[in-house]
């Protein structure tokens, strides 16, 4: 029934009937439009073309647009969704975007169904370049709640997708049992997002509220970083590797902080495994063993990780790290703040990880900001960070000052 409420739901607002146009110097106080500038948190994605998609939330909706200059100006916003009570923009919670070998263009979000904070993730694909979108549709049938999808093209063009799911909690509480946290699911899908293979569970114990870090290693199979519910209560971060598109492999510990809290830290981990092989990965902990922000590498498949390397500066509340392989340098970005102004600092190797260059701030504000992302082009690697009081901005990172 759900299904059919939101199918029908979707098709009462034609795709693209929303137009916005993105206005750096527009006012953002008192907000309340679909508008890129009455957006919190935006999603970045490069089409082979070279374009810039954005995919943001914003009054009650879903929408996307196309930037031809870097993100200086965007072309008219398209309505992905109709307007959706309660969709998910939680600290972790953005809209996905991925563009797969075809050119479609696919979003994932999610949205709450009742006030015990369950989701349901609906995936939208847009098979003429962005102009409109068919009706949002569950990524599965079940019942159970999911919430952060993320969304990957691998190289022959499937899309992979992963996300928290309820399933097997609602399952063992139906048996009388209080589990915590979620289960680790995913999909595929080889008609753009049009429909995707039935779910399967990776992992039964893992975080339920933060964010996942994806990606495909070097012989195109999907990797996953996450932080699992280990033994104790602890949160500390795992990583799957995959033997093929339908098995995981065991979960690996990417550091032991030993964070054993009942609380939901709403701080998801990011990970870029580069041309070399080496999985890359960063992390916010607030653990016995360390607290901050961590950087750790693997050049073993993910098997073992170097010793982790703490970011930032601790008076200054390091948070949401950011990491992404390029050719010819890898790149670390995050957020820092002393409680009124906010800066984004930024690291960079060029020997994949072994030596980096000293931080150092390349944008700030004052007031409300998204968190950091680094997007590339296949080339290039640069920030995207969307801003109260400035709006959005792309900063390419060769030439931050």
């Amino acid at each position: 029934m759900r299904r059919f409420l939101c199918l029908a739901l979707a098709l009462l607002i034609p795709p693209g009937a929303v137009a916005a146009e993105h206005h750096p110097d527009r006012p953002r106080a008192s907000c309340a439009g679909p508008t890129l500038e009455c957006a919190t948190a935006a999603t970045p994605v490069f089409a082979p073309d070279g374009g810039l998609w954005l995919a943001w939330v914003a009054g009650g909706m879903v929408s996307v647009a196309r930037s031809g200059d870097l993100g200086r100006t965007f072309a008219p916003a398209v309505a992905v969704s109709p307007v959706i009570e309660r969709i998910d923009a939680g600290p972790d919670a953005r809209p996905q975007i991925v563009i797969d070998g075809s050119g479609r263009i696919v979003v994932a979000f999610a949205y709450f169904k009742d006030d015990n904070w369950n989701a349901q993730v609906l995936v939208a694909t847009s098979v003429d370049g962005g102009a409109t979108f068919a009706p949002p549709h569950p990524i599965t049938d079940d019942p159970a709640s999911q919430r952060f999808p993320t969304l990957v093209a691998g190289r022959a063009g499937d899309i992979f997708a992963a996300w928290t799911d309820k399933r097997t909690v609602a399952a063992a509480r139906a048996q009388g049992l209080s589990p915590a946290g979620a289960a680790l699911a995913f999909a595929w899908s080889k008609d753009g997002g049009a429909s995707f293979t039935a779910a399967r569970i990776a992992r039964d114990s893992t975080c339920e509220c933060c964010r996942l870090g994806v990606g495909f290693d070097s012989g195109d199979r999907p990797v996953i970083l996450f932080r699992a519910l280990f033994e104790g209560g602890v949160r500390d971060h795992g990583v799957v590797t995959f033997s093929d598109s339908a098995n995981p492999g065991p979960v690996r510990r990417v550091s032991d902080d030993d964070w054993a809290t009942n609380a939901c830290p709403h701080q998801g981990p990011s990970l870029s495994i580069a041309a070399s092989g080496t999985y890359h990965t960063a992390w916010f902990t607030q653990g016995r063993i360390r607290q901050g922000l961590f950087y750790a590498r693997s050049t073993h498949g993910g098997e073992r990780f170097s010793t982790p390397m703490a970011l930032g500066t601790a008076a200054r509340h390091p948070s949401r790290p950011a990491v992404l392989a390029v050719p010819g340098a890898l790149w670390l970005a995050w957020k820092e703040t002393d409680g009124q102004d906010t800066t984004i600092e930024l690291m960079v190797s060029r020997d994949d990880g072994q030596t980096w260059s000293a931080p150092r701030a390349i944008a700030r504000t004052a007031g409300a900001s998204d968190h950091p992302l680094l997007v590339g082009d296949g080339h290039r690697a640069f920030l995207s960070w969307l801003t109260r009081a400035d709006g959005y901005r792309l900063i390419p990172l060769e030439a931050a000052p």
